[in-house]
């Protein structure tokens, strides 16, 4: 096999790799801020609002660094500049 396509290989690993824990860890994020606004929630119930506030905030940003990962692999991943060398 040619160099390049061990290269090409390699990197789809790496892509596949970093969106696994990008997409993970993001997600085990997400469960535990829920599973903290569902026990103060359980603790103090008249302080629904300003918890769900929060908590909606919280997520919103968590999410977005689940999309900013996805945005990164896919740019790494098409835009490889040495990949250019397969195509010739």
């Amino acid at each position: 096999m040619k160099d390049i396509t061990w290269f090409a290989g390699l990197s789809t690993l790496g892509a596949l790799f970093a969106i696994a824990i990008g997409v993970i860890l993001p997600a085990l994020a997400m469960g535990r801020s829920i599973s903290q606004a569902l026990d103060a929630l359980a603790r103090q119930p008249e302080a629904e609002k300003p918890v769900s506030r929060l908590l909606f905030i919280g997520l919103a940003m968590i999410e977005s660094l689940a999309i900013y990962v996805l945005v990164v692999v896919l740019i790494v991943l098409f835009r490889n500049p040495l990949l250019e060398y397969v195509l010739k």
